[in-house]
């Protein structure tokens, strides 16, 4: 593994400054003193791994990320556990999807135990970042882009790896309990064969004039629907999502190339298992959805990814109906299996399955 050197810190910021900025934390506007970048040279490999301080990145007007949007990036938080350690959820399973997406967009793969390790780094540099269990937790963004100056159209041979992290509270204003989706009849987020799958800036671009359009309709996210038929549910603009059925049964949309293959979605699985649910993946109507809210056959939907774990949908809307899930406020299912999930990353249940890696 690549040894990392660290460069100073200028000017660090003071335990004073850094409370006032964390006495009240929003999501992914307040940011940590450093920040950790490795490069790549094709036949050279990944070279030169830094642990320094925070700073804006020099990049040629004719980088290719500019011009043809090679770049990928990874989402994952640190948790402050009770015995005032640091740990971070499945990195191992974000590194995985890392080359997952670099294949997907011909860049180079980084070796998972360097993903890791760059992690541990930041982590470590910047331990007292991390808020209390009660407050918040430390947002990783590690990502990666084409650093190479030229205008051809053709895999880059230079690369920027980095990772910045970010101390959050809770994603949605005011801790809501339930959100309110718009559901897009006019735009989609993937097509099949397309990037859905991967996870790279163009997905979330695309998704942020509907975005625009649910705000404007009093929404909080948006939700796609296939590309094909314009029929079958696929996820949010930033999140899988789920549905639990009167006899037990929670339905998620199967994985098709153009969903993206959520983390928390997949550790939802065992977690739901464990509590004596069923879940299963397939194909689920917008039609039929609508048809189940009003008949009472749902009984519940919430959307899931790591930067709001868990969140129950409370009304859904679009120009072809609106309707409310439930009574409105989320469900028992999504309380039950965000408490045992969030109990994991908090170090408040048993890790059975061996999801947490200590970080600091």
């Amino acid at each position: 593994m690549l040894e990392f050197t660290t460069s100073p810190l200028p000017n660090p910021t003071s335990p004073e400054e850094r409370a006032a900025a964390m006495a009240s934390l929003g999501f992914g506007t307040l940011f940590t003193d450093h920040m950790v970048t490795i490069r790549y040279t094709e036949g050279q490999g990944w070279h030169d791994a830094v642990l320094g301080p925070r700073q804006p990145i020099p990049l040629d007007p004719a980088a290719a990320v500019l011009h043809y949007a090679q770049e990928i990036f990874e989402g994952l938080k640190a948790y402050r556990m009770p015995d005032g350690s640091v740990a971070s959820f499945r990195p191992q399973a974000n590194a995985a999807r890392f080359n997952q997406s670099a294949t997907r967009l011909a860049m180079p793969h980084l070796p998972e135990e360097l993903f890791v390790e760059s992690i541990r780094q930041l982590v470590a540099a910047d331990a007292a970042w991390v808020p209390d269990a009660d407050k918040g937790s430390l947002y990783l963004r590690p990502f990666m882009f084409a650093s190479e100056a030229f205008l051809g159209v053709r895999p880059a041979r230079e690369y920027i790896y980095c990772v910045i992290a970010s101390p959050v509270g809770g994603y949605f204003k005011g801790g809501k309990s339930t959100v309110t989706l718009w559901v897009s009849h006019d735009y989609v987020r993937a097509v099949p064969g397309g990037t859905g799958a991967a996870k790279c800036g163009g997905n979330y671009a695309a998704s942020l004039q509907p975005q625009a359009q649910g705000i404007a309709q009093g929404c909080d996210q948006v939700l796609f629907l296939d590309a094909v038929e314009r029929k079958w549910v696929e996820e949010l603009g930033g999140m899988n999502v789920m549905f639990v059925f009167n006899d037990g049964t929670i339905v998620t949309p199967p994985l098709n190339g153009s969903i993206l293959p959520g983390i928390t979605r997949e550790s939802l699985s065992a977690v739901a298992a464990e509590a004596g649910y069923t879940l299963k993946e397939q194909p689920y109507s917008f039609d039929q959805w609508q048809e189940d809210a009003k008949n009472g056959r749902l009984k519940e939907a919430f959307a899931c990814g790591t930067a709001a774990v868990i969140t129950s949908i409370g009304e859904v809307r679009s120009t072809h109906g609106n309707f409310v899930i439930g009574n409105g406020d989320g469900g028992e299912v999504a309380r039950t299996l965000r408490e045992a999930l969030v109990g994991i990353q908090l170090g408040k249940r048993p890790d059975t399955h061996g999801w947490m890696t200590t970080l600091a």
